[in-house]
């Protein structure tokens, strides 16, 4: 844990750097935002409601020294960017008791009074999120925007609050309102992705709740608390004038600008800033990250080529750069495995279908420990991946789905990732700086992750397969014993074999909560690409159309499965002899020359080195794929 430590720390000074900082509470007033140029500070305070500051008295210290501070109002100035996103519950829930009328006056009345200088965007949620308006100071086109907002069915409220983080950027003061009068109903992202990419991109987030309470506000609250902001329970008639609160906070900021004392080599320190009033003055301190001055002597702290800049250095042995390349290796292949952290066990069949239904919330996930910044960062930062890519990170929730792995989408990405970089590091090592060989690796490392879940995928569906007949058998006896399917099905949960058993109840939970039970079992057959059992599931919904005996019909259909399933092995086992012998052919030249330009580079070398070596590779290569093709067909038999 020790040795970590300078890394999280080097981390953590890194995003501080170069995430602007958000809201921080003070004695009097409140420190929004901080930037720091190496050549000076820009604070952006918040001043309590009614106060009058005097602004030529202003008066700064960092970390107790003073500096020479001016003072302007923030909408006079134009050294920090100001951007705020209303993030606006469109669903059908909004029409309401005149919700949605007064959710859009409550917005004009925001563009109204918001300083001139505010960019502002504009994000609508409902069974779809869409940035209907990019940040932008033309009030016209956001009034228009406003004006044509249109209500549709479900909430979509997490998406939307991590879209609009998404379109407020990453420069200076950026403030995300949020209105909404419903809990998400499926999302892709948890509420722990949405405060984890609010922490992250240290954005300001504030809540308006429209008739929510108790639990339905725990969500909320959990992203106020995140983005430093506060949720605000409004009704109709008051919202209005919430939003314009919210507007004069902004009108009401004081912009201080101050050089860094000359020699300043924090990398972060306490700002302080008093502004003068006809009674007790403004305080308002932040902890805040630190640029070192341009004018400072030497190089900051964490500039990792001070040491190499420096006379009468020594010039490192040839294996220290071996040495440094494997320690590093190993360090990512660590923090690939500490991204994934371990859980006490799987998900159950009713987490799974709570996240896989549009209707029902996810259930909340323990709070995770602010001790492991680039945790936190990292699984932001592939969520954001996934965010932006759906085709991708469908792709993976069905291959996770289909392995039965526990692993979300974000995970695995950042597990791919780690195994791809610690992949050619190790090619970089094995081959002794060859790029060559480490492309080689990283190849490898790229197919692997995939590999691995196509063995499971393929593990598991072979066990689906297998016990099959067997449950099928159970269900008809089920049957005849006087139960209903949904009460069969229910004592193959109980005493049904695996992976069998857990799906079962994945289709009981689904028939709960509105599926027809003949489409669960589609989605069942459709999951494990089991033709078996998509022949049963039809069966079963013409003798339900239709009438008749199920009980016999299942029976049936399990001996047929026992007959295919007998001769099905007797096949692979007939032809075990010439799969064999097609993975020997067709594995030993490339595994041969891997060895080869490991152990003996110079002897393959014509062969990527000259162009005549150039051709025979690619004739080879061209030969040998389709030879694997030729032998993949003719080993493999479809029963």
């Amino acid at each position: 844990m020790a040795a970590r430590r300078p890394l999280l720390l080097l981390a953590a000074t890194f995003a501080a750097l170069t995430l602007p900082m958000g809201a921080a509470s003070a004695e009097d007033g409140t420190i929004a935002h901080v930037e720091s140029t190496g050549e000076g500070l820009r604070v952006l305070v918040n001043v309590p409601e009614g106060a009058q500051v005097d602004l030529s008295g202003v008066e700064a210290t960092l970390d107790g020294e003073d500096l020479a501070a001016t003072a302007v109002t923030a909408s006079s100035g134009t050294d920090v960017k100001r951007t705020t996103v209303l993030a606006i519950d469109t669903s059908q829930s909004m029409a309401r008791q005149g919700r949605f009328a007064a959710a859009k006056e409550a917005a004009a009345t925001y563009l109204d009074t918001v300083p001139a200088d505010v960019e502002v965007g504009i994000v609508t949620f409902d069974n779809d999120v869409a940035v209907a308006l990019e940040p932008t100071t033309d009030r016209d086109a956001a009034r228009t925007v406003v004006d044509g907002l249109r209500l549709a069915k479900d909430t979509l409220l997490y998406d939307g609050v991590v879209s609009a983080i998404d379109a407020a950027g990453t420069e200076g003061q950026r403030t995300i309102l949020v209105l909404s009068d419903g809990a998400d109903t499926g999302s892709s992202a948890a509420i722990d992705d949405v405060t984890d990419v609010v922490t992250v991109t240290r954005t300001l987030v504030d809540v308006v709740s429209l008739g929510q309470s108790g639990k339905a506000l725990e969500p909320l609250a959990a992203m106020a608390k995140a983005g430093n902001g506060r949720v605000i329970e409004s009704s109709g008639a008051a919202l209005a004038e919430d939003f314009r609160a919210e507007a004069d906070v902004l009108a009401s900021q004081v912009l201080v600008t101050a050089p860094l004392p000359s020699g300043f080599d924090a990398t972060q320190a306490t700002v302080e800033v008093v502004l003068p009033t006809s009674d007790e003055p403004v305080i308002a301190r932040a902890l805040a990250p630190i640029q070192a001055a341009s004018g400072s002597d030497g190089p900051a702290p964490s500039d990792p080529t001070a040491q190499l800049e420096r006379p009468g250095g020594w010039d490192a042995p040839e294996w220290l750069l071996y040495a440094g390349v494997g320690v590093l290796g190993v360090g990512l292949v660590a923090v690939a495995m500490l991204l994934v952290p371990g859980r006490p066990g799987p998900m159950s069949i009713a987490e799974r279908v709570e996240a896989y239904s549009t209707q029902v919330s996810r259930l909340d996930k323990p709070e995770k420990s602010p001790s492991e910044p680039v945790l936190e960062q990292a699984k932001a930062a592939a969520a954001g991946v996934l965010e932006r890519n759906r085709g991708l990170n469908d792709n993976l929730t069905r291959r996770l789905t289909a392995a039965g792995s526990a692993f979300k989408p974000s995970e695995w990405l950042l597990l791919h990732v780690g195994v791809v970089i610690a992949a050619g590091i190790l090619g970089l090592l094995v081959g002794r700086g060859s790029i060559v060989v480490g492309l080689i690796f990283v190849a490898i490392g790229a197919a692997l992750p995939p590999f691995y879940l196509r063995l499971k995928a393929a593990r598991r569906r072979r066990a689906f397969d297998d016990a099959l007949p067997e449950v099928l058998q159970l269900i008809s006896g089920a049957l005849s014993a006087g139960l209903s399917l949904a009460q069969a099905v229910d004592t193959v949960v109980r005493e049904g074999p695996e992976p069998i058993a857990s799906e079962f109840k994945r289709v009981l939970v689904e028939a709960r909560i509105g599926m027809p039970l003949e489409d669960a079992f589609d989605g069942v057959a459709e999951r494990f690409q089991s033709k078996d059992f998509a022949w049963s599931v039809m069966a079963i919904r013409i003798q339900r159309q239709v009438g008749g005996n199920l009980a016999e019909l299942l029976t049936t259909v399990a001996s047929t499965m026992r007959e295919r399933a007998y001769l099905r092995r007797q096949v692979r086992t007939l032809s075990a002899e010439g799969r064999l012998s097609a993975v020997i052919l067709c594995g030993l030249p490339p595994l041969f020359a891997l060895f080869l330009i490991t152990t003996n580079p110079d002897f393959l070398r014509p062969l990527y080195a000259d162009a005549r070596g150039i051709a025979v590779s690619v004739f080879g290569v061209v030969w040998l794929s389709i030879g694997v093709f030729a032998m993949s067909r003719i080993v493999k038999v479809d029963v």
